[in-house]
């Protein structure tokens, strides 16, 4: 099983071995407590459950306290699921660290999306702002007509208009893991993922084949 969570640090720049400058976004890569492991007898589903991110005891509940003191764990803040297919070589209790990751891998890292409030049509869909001549005063950004008159007579479902944009799920595909730091729990991906500084990544190997 392949799989960390962490926490997006910020970007960078590092050179390879040519001399060229990549640009970088370094994660801090775990450490994660394996935390449960449900099986398809018992669960339905076979998967691990990590936990990242230790924090004082008395900020969890006593529930949440007792999952995780079942098997001697420190308190942790996040806990993430990741599926797996058949049998597992880890037990409940471990601790998975950075170098589950090697250098030149390609990995998807999930994250949230920064949160840009409300916003309109252009800042969200990339919509083309209108004339600003031929005697318009206020119609400049505004979105334009949203559906017919007769026929249909109503707007459609799914058209693009101004509303919350940002703060979703976005998973940045096939990113090449630079540099793998394991005694400080850092990894560097090239590019950029998804998310403000300090907010929590999911990174897994990735779905996507290149060709």
């Amino acid at each position: 099983m392949k799989g960390i969570i962490g926490k997006k640090v910020g970007m960078t720049q590092v050179f390879d071995e040519h001399g060229n400058v990549v640009p970088v976004t370094v994660l801090q890569a775990g450490p994660c407590y394996v935390t449960q492991i449900r099986t398809a007898d018992k669960d339905g589903y076979s998967a691990i459950q990590l936990g990242f991110g230790e924090i004082k005891p008395q900020r969890l509940t006593k529930g949440q306290l007792g999952h995780l003191q079942k098997n001697n764990l420190p308190a942790v803040r996040h806990l993430r699921e990741f599926r797996i297919q058949g049998d597992v070589d880890l037990s409940e209790g471990s601790t998975i660290k950075a170098d589950v990751f090697a250098k030149g891998e390609r990995v998807d890292v999930i994250g949230v999306s920064k949160g840009r409030g409300f916003a309109g049509t252009i800042k969200r869909h990339n919509f083309h702002r209108q004339p600003k001549t031929h005697g318009q005063s206020d119609r400049e950004r505004a979105p334009g007509s949203v559906g017919g008159t007769t026929n249909p007579g109503r707007t459609f479902k799914g058209q693009r208009m101004a509303g919350r944009m940002g703060n979703d799920r976005v998973t940045a595909q096939n990113l090449e893991v630079v540099v793998v730091d394991a005694d400080r729990n850092l990894l560097a991906v090239r590019g950029s993922v998804p998310g403000a500084n300090g907010g929590i990544v999911v990174v897994k190997p990735t779905t996507r084949v290149r060709r």
